[in-house]
């Protein structure tokens, strides 16, 4: 797997770099230290995966996220922030980053978490849609805890509306939805639509 690192922090590449190095299956193709140059990087190498800081001067990391979807829409973009509220986690997502991942993470996790990238699956900061239950001792809110707009989600769910449909009624990137949804399974304790579907039921979320 072919990996481009963007951090306008020296310290910063060579720490994803020496992250990097003891995995057989990730090599280090390039690095930049500006949006732009990452734009002109990215033809030459041919990366399969991005980490991109998410500020960074001649070219913001939204910005630049958003030219790199435009000319090579294959590729993974991993956003890299100080920050992991949901705020700045969906504005990534829905510029259409693959992933978020904050600068306090272990280094020991970057390797296993490009590769689930690369494989599909959503990663960032706030849960995953993997599912590992919640203690029956733990007393959830009415609302199982969800948002409006995790609410809302969950309904066109339980409608057997696919991420696709879902994004499209809502206005929002397929991205944006797998973010909410993996927040509903966290909260709600589950693990999959079904699942999620038979809770909201049950417990009067949805009619």
């Amino acid at each position: 797997m072919r990996v481009a690192i963007a951090d306008d922090h020296r310290l910063m590449l060579d720490g994803i770099k020496r992250a990097l190095e003891t995995a057989p299956d990730i090599e280090v193709v390039g690095e930049a230290m500006t949006g732009q140059d990452l734009i002109e990087l990215v033809p030459r190498v041919r990366p399969d995966v991005v980490i991109l800081d998410m500020r960074m001067p001649k070219g913001d990391g939204l910005a630049t996220l958003q030219e790199l979807q435009k000319t090579h829409p294959e590729l993974k973009v991993i956003m890299l922030s100080m920050f992991d509220d949901a705020e700045n986690i969906e504005k990534a997502l829905d510029y259409g980053a693959s992933g978020y991942v904050v600068k306090s993470i272990n280094p020991l996790d970057l390797p296993s978490t490009i590769r689930g990238v690369f494989e599909g699956t959503v990663y960032h900061p706030r849960g995953s849609s993997s599912g590992n239950g919640t203690s029956d001792a733990t007393p959830r809110p009415p609302n199982g805890g969800l948002t409006n707009r995790e609410l809302a989600i969950l309904k066109l769910v339980a409608e057997g509306l696919s991420n696709l449909d879902i994004a499209g009624q809502l206005f929002v990137t397929e991205q944006t939805v797998k973010f909410h949804l993996s927040n509903i399974y966290r909260k709600l304790g589950v693990g999959n639509r079904t699942e999620a579907t038979r809770y909201a039921y049950k417990n009067g979320l949805i009619d």
